[in-house]
């Protein structure tokens, strides 16, 4: 086995380029390689157990051994590996999803395009404003509004909106037309003295001056995750969504719903736009809608969007967009299958019915010296290390604490996601009240250890 181990581990080191990695650190160190999956658990080549706290990335809602799905794999692969959806051509798989998908979102989304991830998903969406605009005779409304700290993707479209300074540092990114405004986090982004209704109308107030000076003719949608994730777990105050769908409607600004982690049921809604009380014209979905067995994503948008895109693809003879995979029969059969467990097992209401017993397991960590929030909304939270309680004072060297207790968590046997310094949770839809209590044990052994090791290490 360490055999096999180590020769798993330098074939690694000498081949592969890591996504979101210090390849320098990544040859020292090595993989950590997952071997097998059940439940919500996962394990290493050498055995050891561990509670997959962030269901991979944000995604596998029904745990890492799901026969049914591979069971669906396996049949359409038998009577239809691939064909793709170019040129006026379908196939059942992609037909029922796109049918279950308009059945599931708002009743204003009622039309779909089918990529393989996220990124490609709201890449799809800049070119369709774009697309859109030109043919209604609008060739100034390309420009995006976006937010601080938001995540929507890593293509040069999708990586512009993102509003993470990793994504775009040496990347020459952004590319695309975009203003990123104030993140709407209250513990970090309030002034002194201001309250959480406050910080919303000055939020707002800010998108209405943004809006002005741009110009409304300029700016062709807003795009937000309904609670920012790979933030660090971002819920909205109270009030925001409201307020910034009715400023995008008084300027005929599109307003795009970003919920590929939000999204089939993270927060205890369906979608994340119903949890904050706002209706998107465009959505976008991935992750979750196969449960991460196959890569998929979709654009959801509403029937004006079609039409306008439709009469220019008469004028001009074609949509000149689309990928190999879109709406790849095995995918969106996996897809179908995995929605239809979904409604099975009322995995959405399972959220809704833990969210109490997760986020006070969440937040009970607040009183940790070394912990400044502890946040969330449905079966997502998260704490954000700081060097000083009082005054909200980060770490020096930012996401060194988060990086050791990345580590100590694996001794522990628990996997979450170290977003420089906060501690991000997302334990599969399929988790137990006693899942939840070993989670929330596992995380408090973490921040104890934690503690020292910070003390040992001098981090200031």
């Amino acid at each position: 086995m360490d055999a096999l181990s180590n020769s798993l581990a330098a074939a690694d080191i000498a081949t592969t380029m890591h996504p979101y990695t210090n390849l320098r650190q990544h040859e020292q160190t090595g993989p950590l390689i997952i071997s097998r999956g059940d439940g919500i658990r996962v394990y290493d080549e050498r055995g050891k157990e561990y509670i997959e706290g962030l269901a991979g990335l944000w995604s596998v809602a029904v745990g890492f051994s799901e026969k049914r799905l591979a069971d669906a794999a396996y049949q359409q692969m038998l009577k239809l590996p691939y064909y793709h959806t170019f040129s006026s051509k379908a196939h059942e798989p992609s037909i029922r999803l796109a049918e279950k998908l308009v059945e599931m979102t708002p009743e204003n989304l009622t039309r779909v395009f089918f990529t393989s991830s996220g990124s490609e998903a709201n890449d799809t969406i800049v070119k369709m404003m774009w697309f859109m605009n030109n043919a209604l005779g609008r060739p100034k409304k390309k420009k995006f509004l976006a937010r601080t700290k938001g995540y929507h993707g890593i293509t040069v479209a999708s990586g512009s909106l993102t509003g993470l300074p990793i994504n775009h540092r040496d990347f020459d990114l952004p590319a695309i037309p975009v203003r990123h405004l104030t993140c709407p986090h209250f513990y970090r982004f309030g002034m002194e003295g201001e309250d959480e209704a406050a910080f919303t109308a000055r939020l707002l107030a800010e998108l209405e001056a943004v809006i002005a000076e741009e110009g409304a003719d300029t700016i062709a949608a807003f795009i937000g995750e309904p609670l920012m994730a790979a933030g660090g777990v971002l819920p909205p105050p109270v009030g925001y969504w409201e307020g910034v769908e009715k400023i995008c409607r008084a300027n005929d600004i599109m307003l795009i719903a970003d919920e590929v982690i939000c999204g089939f049921g993270r927060l205890g809604t369906p979608f994340g736009c119903q949890k904050f009380s706002f209706t998107p014209d465009i959505m976008t979905l991935s992750k979750q809608i196969t449960s991460s067995y196959m890569p998929l994503a979709a654009v959801m948008f509403s029937e004006a969007i079609y039409q306008a895109i439709a009469d220019n693809t008469a004028t001009i003879g074609n949509f000149g967009h689309g990928f190999t995979a879109s709406g790849h029969p095995v995918a969106t059969a996996v897809g179908l299958e995995n929605l239809a467990i979904f409604e099975e097992r009322d995995l959405i209401g399972n959220a809704a019915r833990l969210e109490a017993s997760f986020q006070a397991g969440i937040r009970s960590f607040a009183d940790h010296p070394l912990v400044g929030e502890a946040r969330g909304t449905g079966l997502i939270g998260a704490v954000e290390l700081v060097a000083d309680k009082a005054t909200k004072r980060p770490f020096a060297k930012v996401g060194r604490a988060g990086t050791i207790a990345g580590g100590i968590g694996h001794e522990e046997g628990l996997i979450f996601r170290a977003i420089g310094d906060q501690l991000a949770l997302c334990p599969p839809m399929i988790s137990t009240e006693d899942d939840v209590k070993e989670i929330m044990t596992r995380m408090g052994r973490t921040l104890e250890r934690l503690t020292g090791a910070v003390a040992k290490e001098g981090l200031e």
